[in-house]
């Protein structure tokens, strides 16, 4: 076996029916298995997955997993060369997954690799970044990673179109050895929304294998997928997953700075998209009360009994 792609699936029917279609022509040229995991639908994903893809593999939860937990469940039984986390607001284009392997072929010392991944206007997208570290989180905080040439953290100066090594892969299009993955461990179940992936890229690069962004083409990501179901909870859990990052691999100082940065971004976005709402500029009252409920739910954001152990 070639391939294994994994999908978790949250109520996103129409999204993963796309996703499914636009996979299946390589399945005439290249050996792969399709894992599906449902992480407790609501709607009728797992009934259209029966019906209209009898080839791929669905795996039902009884309840939602979150993105680790989710991925877990079929990378214990993926039987790919390779394995390909793949979001379902995702659709694969041309010979990428061919193209993905044959590239991972050739260079036996990486575990991960990120393809070119575009937005739904055909723009490139910012699908590998660096490790969020507080430098990095501080920039964003004070708006200064708005000016390409400042922005280290999600290198918007990059056009993409060159290899380079990086240190996250989105978990979106991420391409993983199954060799290092035995190594390394799956996915920290720690991390429910945000985070894991950068976790996991952190821990490969620690075992020494290398994590690389190719402009291998191309896959369309476009965004907003069961995440526009979470509203305001998107950046708790995001404040929340970036914290558990720093004290998993800083310890409860890092963890405390981080936490204090992420807290001074959010309180700082409420009050500057208030005073924008005062001025009638389109948006900004929606936009105030996104962030002071982000404010008043950060205390949920701290992480609580975090489980390091599993990864």
């Amino acid at each position: 076996m070639d391939l294994s792609i994994v999908i978790v699936n949250w109520n996103t029917r129409d999204l993963l029916q796309d996703c499914l279609q636009s996979i299946a022509p390589t399945l005439e040229t290249l050996a792969i298995e399709v894992l599906v995991v449902d992480n407790a639908s609501e709607d009728d994903s797992v009934a259209m997955t029966k019906t209209a893809f009898p080839w791929v593999a669905l795996i039902e939860s009884d309840r939602n997993l979150g993105f680790a937990g989710g991925n877990n469940l079929a990378l214990n039984r993926a039987k790919g060369r390779y394995v390909m986390l793949l979001n379902t607001d995702t659709l694969v284009h041309g010979t990428v997954l061919c193209d993905a392997v044959a590239w991972m072929d050739r260079h036996p010392e990486v575990a991960v690799m990120g393809p070119r991944v575009l937005n739904k206007d055909g723009s490139v997208q910012a699908s590998c970044s660096a490790f969020p570290s507080l430098r990095h989180l501080s920039m964003q905080t004070l708006g200064l990673t708005r000016f390409a040439r400042l922005d280290s953290y999600r290198m918007t100066g990059w056009n993409r179109d060159t290899e380079r090594r990086v240190e996250v892969i989105s978990g979106a299009a991420m391409f993983v050895r199954s060799a290092a993955m035995h190594e390394v461990g799956l996915l920290d179940e720690a991390f429910f929304f945000y985070g894991e992936e950068t976790d996991w890229c952190h821990r490969f690069a620690r075992a020494g294998w290398e994590v690389v962004f190719a402009p291998v083409p191309e896959v369309t990501h476009f965004g907003n997928g069961s995440v526009r179901k979470l509203d305001h909870r998107r950046d708790v859990l995001m404040t929340e997953g970036t914290t558990r990052l720093h004290r998993k691999h800083g310890g409860r100082p890092a963890a405390l700075v981080c936490f204090a940065i992420l807290s001074v971004h959010n309180i700082s976005r409420a009050v500057l998209w208030t005073v924008l709402g005062l001025t009638m500029r389109p948006g900004a009252r929606d936009r105030a009360r996104h962030f002071a409920k982000v404010s008043r739910d950060l205390p949920k954001a701290w992480p609580t009994q975090p489980k390091e152990a599993k990864a």
